[in-house]
């Protein structure tokens, strides 16, 4: 059973999050858990890492099928995370 950040969502951690300018790596971290949810086993463990830069979100894949599988349906991806968290956190989606 995989362990969920229940902590992400306290309102303490979104206030230290703004004060100390890290709010990009936790909404980062929320995207990769909504990946690991959407996304099968298989594929998630493809994910190297997930980052939020200047709301361009950056999905570091290890395959070179899959990063050019999840490139073909960025634009698609990038609406399903958009629809889940809101669209004005997320300009554009770089697959890397």
């Amino acid at each position: 059973m995989k362990k969920k950040r229940e902590y992400q969502s306290s309102e303490l951690v979104k206030s230290f999050a703004k004060l100390y300018g890290f709010e990009d790596k936790l909404m980062a971290l929320e995207v990769k858990d909504f990946l690991q949810d959407y996304l099968d086993e298989t594929l998630f463990k493809e994910i190297e890492s997930v980052n939020l830069k200047e709301k361009i979100l950056e999905i570091k894949i290890k395959s070179a099928l899959l990063r050019n599988d999840f490139r073909m349906k960025k634009s698609f991806f990038l609406k399903k995370i958009q629809d889940q968290f809101g669209p004005e956190k997320f300009i554009d989606l770089y697959i890397l």
